[in-house]
């Protein structure tokens, strides 16, 4: 990892605005320093928009000096509770706070703030990279304060607390979240002592809401490999306490010499075998739970060794209780993840034999707009180390691919109306319900399905829906030549 020196570092805050702030805490005597995140971002080259601000008093205060002398097209707003403020200009967010120092309560993440001196403010941070503050007054402008050797840790690439791991997450355990988090976004790794202190107290995440958990966990989900996050969270021990039907799946059971492959393991391959495809975060959740059943329904056959039979059915019913239970989306977002669930088997099943018309617009259907990321998904699911095997379903994957192009149905299948309704069907026969209503137009649209009558042939469909009907003893009361 290359870093910026302070002197290329320098030359992001040289500019109107940050001199401009400077000049509002001269203004009233205040000390002020860009301290935080955007600091280390500076120092590794990463984009920041929102800058958060330190000075020795009262944040507020420097904030309205800061919002006045930026004039039109400035937005302040005053929290008053907190003892912060915050500038908004343009796309630019500026968050002022004053110094403050921190005591924490066992049952509690809410601290106890107090004034305090400007060490005191850097020493409560989380890890020494986010541990660093720049002077912006006129005086010292540019002055890098390091008292933890932040700099130090970004260039061996390790996260560290300032003070002991222990109190620092006893005190506040979303960090331990943003321990992971970070070491996935920065790919750092998490100093011993610091992994140590982590597993120590992974208890302690359940004071955490699970809101805020799932906050650090789709941070991880958005970075290039989210593996990183989710093998560090089984290893630290919050895994379990997090989502425990994941953690479910780590290991490998032998009978008789026939093992099964890490379920685990494999589904972090997958996760970033579709990551190095797809930004869809939501993607990327179905790549994580498209196994999740596994450890539910395994079992030991003595024929075929061990089996995993209709994972992909149970795991779809699984995912509407863990995204209720982590406080995920519970709309349109989780019925997508579970769709991807259910079908993933649906398109390796299709390689493994002829693919024929029928089965290929099954799947159309059945995918609907959805198709395109199920087959991403499928394709980064073959994880074998048999390179030939690899290739072979990957040849007949495209095979698929161009069968679906070929057969040119995809809006037709998903706009696909039968030609007669269930209405109809019960004006026909005089019958205001039955289960032969379901029979015949389940009969009608795997018709279509399969190519024996076209999707808009109306008289083909009805010559069905008559010739059910008399199989089930119906009889109707108004005759087609009637309708």
């Amino acid at each position: 990892m290359t870093l910026n020196r302070l002197d290329k570092v320098i030359t992001k805050i040289d500019t109107p605005l940050y001199h401009t702030i400077g000049e509002a805490a001269d203004s009233i005597g205040r000390p002020c320093y860009a301290v935080g995140g955007c600091v280390r971002d500076f120092f590794l080259g990463r984009p920041s928009k929102d800058v958060d601000f330190v000075t020795v008093g009262s944040g507020i205060e420097l904030a309205e000096v800061v919002a006045k002398l930026l004039g039109k097209g400035t937005h302040l707003t005053v929290f008053r509770n907190f003892g912060t403020a915050q500038v908004k200009r343009h796309s630019v967010e500026l968050e002022f706070v004053g110094a403050r120092k921190e005591s924490y309560q066992r049952n509690s993440r809410k601290p106890i703030v107090e004034d305090g001196t400007l060490e005191e403010d850097l020493s409560r941070r989380d890890f020494t990279i986010n541990a660093l503050a720049l002077r912006i007054n006129r005086e010292g402008f540019g002055e890098l304060i390091d008292l933890f050797n932040g700099v130090a840790d970004m260039e061996r690439g390790i996260l560290r607390t300032p003070l002991d791991p222990d109190i620092t997450f006893s005190d506040d355990p979303l960090r331990m979240m943003r321990a992971v988090r970070f070491a996935t976004q920065l790919q750092f790794n998490i100093f011993p002592e610091t992994f140590a202190a982590i597993k120590r107290n992974a208890e302690r995440i359940k004071i955490i809401s699970r809101e805020r958990i799932v906050d650090e966990l789709m941070k991880i989900m958005k970075s290039p490999r989210p593996s990183i996050g989710w093998q560090l969270l089984l290893e630290c021990d919050l895994l379990p306490i997090i989502m425990p039907e994941l953690a479910a799946m780590k290991g490998v059971d032998t009978l008789n010499g026939r093992s099964h492959k890490d379920n685990f393991a494999h589904t972090l391959e997958v996760l970033d075998n579709v990551s190095a495809k797809s930004d869809n975060v939501w993607l990327r959740w179905a790549a994580l739970m498209h196994d999740i059943a596994k450890p539910v329904t395994k079992r030991w056959d003595e024929k075929t060794g061990w089996t995993f039979h209709n994972h992909n059915f149970v795991g779809s019913k699984m995912v509407p209780r863990i995204f209720r239970n982590m406080r995920l989306p519970q709309d349109q977002k989780m019925k997508y993840v579970a769709k991807l669930v259910e079908l993933h088997m649906r398109p390796i099943a299709l390689v493994e034999e002829e693919v024929t018309d029928s089965a290929v617009r099954r799947l159309i259907n059945d995918a609907g707009d959805d198709l395109e990321d199920l087959m991403m998904l499928c394709e980064a699911d073959i994880t074998s180390k048999n390179r030939e095997k690899v290739k072979r379903l990957l040849a007949n994957f495209a095979i698929v691919r161009d069968k679906i192009a070929d057969l040119n149905v995809r809006d037709e299948i998903r706009k696909l109306q039968p030609p007669v309704d269930g209405n109809e069907i019960m004006e026909i026969f005089g019958i205001k319900g039955s289960p032969v209503i379901g029979v015949i137009k389940s009969t009608i649209k795997n018709a279509i399905l399969d190519g024996i009558i076209a999707p808009n042939d109306r008289e083909a469909a009805l010559e069905l829906m008559f010739r059910i009907a008399d199989e089930n003893g119906l009889k109707p009361v108004v005759t087609q030549s009637q309708k």
